[in-house]
C-alpha cells in the first residue's frame, strides 16, 4: 500500500474533506453558497469562488472539493450542499434518484480529456491501439481514480478497456481517492504512469503528458451542475455566474472544454 504523497494538492484537498464532514452535521447560514464540485475543479471553481465573493459584499462562497463519488453520498447523507457539480453524470443521475436534485434541473457545464502522463522527464513512447503493448512501454505501477467509484478512474478503465490494454495493466494499477491524488503520486515519482484529465496535467510542472486517449475510447468527459433541491436566491446567482462569459474564460483557461447545454 503506498502512502498519500504530500504536495502542493494534498493540504487543501484533505482540509476541504474535512470541511465537507463538518459541514455534514451543520446547517448552511444566510450568505453562505456551498459548493461541492469535483477535485478536478479544485482551481478554476477556487478562483471563481473568491472572485465572486470579492463582488457580492454578505456572500460568501464555499467550495468542498473531492472524488464526485464521495460529495455525492455525503449530500445524500444530509451534508448542506447548495450547488453539485459532478465530474460525471453518474454521480448527478445518484442523487436525482435520491430525489435531492430534480430530475430537469442538472445542465452540462464543461467537458474535459483524458490523457496518460508520466513524470518530469520520464516520458515513455505509447501509441494508442490494440496492437500496443502498454505492459512493455514503462516500469513501475499505474495510478488512476479508483477505477470503481471516481469518474476519472472510471473513464479511464473503460478507456483500458476498450483498447485491450486492462488485462495487462490492472494488476499494476494504484486506485487514487480522487483524480488529484492520482496526479500528487505521479508528480512524487511514486507511479511512473498516471491516468488524469488533460486540465490536470496542465496545471502540473512535475509531469508530461505521454498522450491523449481517443474520444472514442471512453464516455464523454462531462460535468453537469445542479442547484440542490430547495436552493434559491444567492446560490441559484451563483450557479448562473458559472454560465457568463467571465467564468467560462476561467474555465477554459484551466484547460476544460465550454459547453452550451
Amino acid at each position: 500500500m503506498i502512502n498519500s504523497p504530500l504536495s502542493k494538492t494534498a493540504p487543501r484537498l484533505a482540509c476541504t474533506f474535512a470541511l465537507a464532514l463538518l459541514l455534514g452535521t451543520t446547517a448552511a447560514r444566510a450568505g453562505e453558497i456551498h459548493v461541492y464540485a469535483a477535485a478536478s475543479l479544485t482551481d478554476a471553481v477556487g478562483e471563481l469562488a473568491d472572485d465572486y465573493s470579492r463582488a457580492h459584499p454578505g456572500v460568501e462562497v464555499k467550495p468542498v472539493f473531492a472524488s464526485s463519488s464521495t460529495l455525492a453520498k455525503q449530500i445524500d447523507a444530509g451534508a448542506p450542499a447548495s450547488i453539485f457539480i459532478s465530474a460525471d453524470r453518474k454521480w448527478m443521475d445518484y442523487l436525482v434518484q435520491r430525489k435531492r436534485v430534480a430530475a430537469d434541473v442538472p445542465h452540462d457545464l464543461l467537458g474535459n480529456a483524458l490523457v496518460m502522463i508520466a513524470p518530469k522527464g520520464e516520458s515513455f513512447a505509447l501509441r494508442f491501439d490494440t496492437g500496443f503493448k502498454p505492459a512493455d512501454a514503462f516500469q513501475g505501477r499505474l495510478c488512476m481514480g479508483d477505477p470503481e467509484v471516481v469518474p476519472a478512474g472510471i473513464y479511464g478503465k473503460e478507456a483500458l478497456t476498450h483498447l485491450g490494454w486492462w488485462p495487462a495493466l490492472q494488476d499494476r494499477v494504484v486506485g487514487a481517492d480522487d483524480v488529484r491524488a492520482a496526479l500528487a503520486f505521479v508528480e512524487r515519482g511514486e507511479c511512473a504512469a498516471g491516468i488524469v484529465y488533460s486540465s490536470d496535467a496542465q496545471i502540473s510542472d512535475k509531469v508530461e503528458i505521454v498522450g491523449r486517449f481517443p474520444e472514442d475510447s471512453h464516455t464523454p468527459i462531462i460535468y453537469p451542475a445542479a442547484l440542490l433541491d430547495g436552493e434559491s436566491g444567492d446560490a441559484r446567482d451563483f450557479l448562473r455566474y458559472l454560465r457568463t462569459p467571465t467564468a467560462r474564460a476561467v474555465f477554459a483557461h484551466y484547460g476544460f472544454t465550454l459547453l452550451d447545454r
